[in-house]
């Protein structure tokens, strides 16, 4: 039987988003915090975030069985905080 993977709090989501973002953008991920925005700050393009997207729900899985960013809530998903309340907001 699989050891249960304990509960991720909030850092550990940040983590998560701030490494997988920074391979995607290929800039140092020391120089991302939760309140900038993909787009004005971070300069991410619609694909960059999709690969995002991509890599959160394949990081979470391990957390939440057949985790998914639904596409009509990344519309709202503007900042890194944004990114992280909604991963934070699925965990059991």
């Amino acid at each position: 039987m699989p050891a249960e993977t304990p509960p991720m709090d909030r850092s550990a989501v940040f983590e998560i988003i701030r490494d997988r973002l920074a391979d995607i953008l290929e800039i140092e991920s020391s120089s991302i915090s939760e309140g900038q925005s993909f787009t004005d700050d971070l300069e991410a393009d619609s694909l960059a975030l999709i690969e995002l997207v991509e890599a959160i729900e394949e990081a979470m899985s391990d957390q939440v069985e057949g985790f998914r960013i639904e596409d009509d809530d990344l519309e709202d998903l503007k900042t890194v905080r944004d990114a992280v309340d909604y991963v934070c907001a699925r965990l059991p």
